[in-house]
């Protein structure tokens, strides 16, 4: 029988984070996770963790983007640090492309190996 759903998963209480969202109504969002303690009072002894998301338009439609904002410890910096991040994203993901590319320009052609198998392999 299997294992019923759910068996054994366990938040971990000193890594909680309370989270905020944020949004011009034009760029992006961007949202903030700040630590808490397991009773919820504010964890001061950690960073908060802050990330950003926005769409862009290509030729094959809307791609959703999202990033983390290095560095940023208040909600300043990491308005302040919303292209860089984007910028990084973007390249991430073009980076990440090229190698899909590369990797499928390497694969070698082997005819019919999508196809049926020939039939002196199949059983009679």
């Amino acid at each position: 029988m299997a294992e019923p759903i759910g068996n054994g998963i366990q938040m971990d209480a000193a890594n909680l984070y309370r989270e905020e969202s944020f949004t011009d109504m034009k760029a992006g969002s961007l949202r903030r996770l700040v630590p808490v303690k397991a009773d919820g009072t504010d964890d001061p002894s950690r960073v908060p963790i802050f990330s950003v998301a926005t769409q862009v338009m290509t030729p094959g439609g809307v791609l959703p983007l999202s990033a983390e904002v290095a560095g940023a410890k208040t909600l300043a910096e990491a308005v302040a640090k919303f292209p860089e991040a984007i910028q990084q994203a973007v390249a991430d993901l073009r980076e990440e492309m090229a190698a899909i590319q590369r990797e499928r320009a390497s694969q070698i052609v082997v005819p019919g190996r999508n196809g049926p198998p020939p039939p002196d392999l199949l059983v009679r």
